[in-house]
């Protein structure tokens, strides 16, 4: 047996940090390059290449949930040490995935006449638009190839290793169509670029592999005994996010039937805006996976539990102050972005969906700590439950308050899901109640509520804007100070101050 893998807070923060550059970096080329492309395909082909971005990453929906499972099952195996059972793990799981991309490339392909009649494309883009699809579809082994060696790297806490992969590949995707245009290619020569972009990068994720774990390129064990375990893990994670999938965007098809599609509009603009902070626990949380998971193999209980009351505190004490700002601000915001319309009719709403996140993003440690610990059917069974509760208050508060009745029936779903899984962490003994409390979890709830407060205050008061601003910069500075003192405890700041350390370590090594 092996040395067992060691999860150190420095390590965590370091990953959590690169996981959000990996988010942020093709954002903002993104941006730089999506209007040369609008003015290149128009605004109808751009709207296909929106589309064939979306599937080529919902493909990866066809891998039955065996990347998250690999990702638990090889994290168990380096938190216990047994490097010797990594090559049966990766290469059965890998085996399973090509195996099941057959019937997935073949069920793709048959609902591309389905997609492209629905679509109502252009008649002179009909072709295109289908040949384009199909490579798509020809595509699916690769995808799931890149989750299967890319779950390797996740589960020793490999993030550096991951994003110099990840963020490359990530920016392609919108750097290659841009090129693409300049050199006069049409939608299918687009698509198949992009496909040959996710090959290199499952190539180099095999070479980076093949590097850190030699003993993978010395045996190629298939082991049939590991299908059971995989595809019931990875079977639960594939009904919780397809479950979860028709919930969040099914405010959107609601209000689009109820009321209008102008009202889905105003709906959408206020959402995109806090959805974007969701990269910051999403980046947490793909850290702590593995994290969690390593712990738990190696029975490392009390450290398990302290890390977990530590994310959700630092998940509060971070967005808490954001999602506050946003709140007060929510007005002026919407106006300088959108306009005065949207600021009329968006501004309760994004009030509101503040909340909602807050909510959601502290609960994604509770739910990442049941996927972690090995019962995915628990997250799988409250979404189940969810889903004819919220999509009748969905339904019901829509009909009575328009959009403001959508933000609020999602904020509700929040805050109970939220409820569920911090009582299923509890019940199933995975981590107590008085962990949270002993963290200073209360402490910060406190910080943030006063916070709010005398912003909200300070914002009855009828200030100007750059007044109001510069309050905001002062009582978010007395915010931090007294969090320092107060709210954090010895070993929080220990934390930090490592972490920070860690991180400045990693990016002057980058350079």
């Amino acid at each position: 047996m092996s040395k067992p893998l060691e999860i150190r807070g420095g390590m965590l923060a370091r990953n959590t940090a690169l996981n959000l550059g990996g988010h942020v970096i093709p954002l903002v080329v993104g941006l730089a390059t999506i209007p040369y492309v609008v003015r290149g395909l128009g605004s109808a082909g751009f709207g296909i290449l929106s589309i064939a971005w979306v599937l080529l990453g919902y493909l990866g929906f066809f891998d039955l949930g065996l990347g998250r499972a690999t990702t638990k099952f090889i994290a168990e195996c380096l938190g216990r040490g047994e490097l010797d059972r990594l090559p049966s793990l990766v290469w059965t799981s890998m085996g399973y995935q090509l195996i099941f991309s057959v019937p997935g490339c073949l069920v793709a392909a048959g609902l591309v006449p389905f997609l492209v009649g629905e679509l109502k494309v252009p008649p002179g883009l009909i072709s295109e638009t289908r040949l384009s699809f199909y490579i798509l579809a020809a595509s699916l082994p690769v995808v799931l190839a890149t989750t299967t060696f890319r779950s390797v790297l996740e589960s020793a806490q490999r993030f550096d290793l991951v994003n110099y992969v990840k963020v490359p590949a990530n920016v392609s995707v919108f750097l290659l169509p841009a090129i693409a245009v300049w050199l006069g290619l049409h939608l299918p020569g687009i698509i198949l670029l992009l496909v040959l972009g996710r090959l290199g990068a499952t190539l180099v994720y095999l070479a980076i592999c093949l590097k850190i774990f030699p003993n993978l390129g010395k045996s190629f064990a298939f082991d049939s005994k590991l299908l059971r375990p995989l595809i019931t893990y990875g079977g639960w994670i594939t009904v919780s996010v397809a479950v979860s999938s028709v919930m969040v965007y099914g405010d959107r098809f609601v209000i689009g039937a109820l009321v209008s599609m102008a009202a889905v509009g105003y709906y959408t603009a206020p959402a995109e805006i806090v959805n974007r902070l969701g990269i910051f626990p999403g980046s947490l949380v793909l850290t702590l996976f593995p994290a969690f998971s390593s712990l738990d193999a190696w029975g490392e209980k009390e450290k398990l539990e302290r890390l977990y009351a530590r994310s959700v505190k630092f998940l509060l004490l971070c967005l808490g102050p954001l999602l506050v700002l946003i709140m007060i601000f929510a007005r002026d915001i919407l106006r300088l972005w959108l306009g005065n319309e949207f600021a009329l009719k968006s501004t309760l709403v994004l009030q509101i969906l503040a909340v909602g996140v807050l909510l959601n993003s502290m609960a994604l440690v509770p739910f990442t700590l049941i996927q972690g610990l090995g019962r995915p059917d628990v997250t799988a069974k409250f979404h189940l439950l969810e889903l004819p509760l919220y999509l009748g208050v969905l339904w019901l508060l829509v009909e009575r308050m328009g959009i403001t009745g959508a933000a609020l029936a999602w904020t509700l779903r929040m805050g109970f899901d939220a409820a569920l899984l911090f009582g299923a962490t509890w019940q199933l003994r995975l981590a107590s109640l008085h962990t949270l409390a002993e963290s200073g979890l209360i402490r910060s709830i406190i910080a943030v509520l006063t916070f709010g407060v005398v912003l909200s205050v300070a914002s009855w008061a009828g200030w100007t804007f750059f007044i109001q601003v510069v309050i905001s910069a002062l009582v978010l500075s007395l915010f931090a100070a007294g969090t320092w003192s107060f709210v954090l405890d010895n070993p929080d700041r220990d934390f930090l101050a490592g972490a920070a350390g860690r991180i400045l370590l990693t990016l002057r090594s980058a350079h």
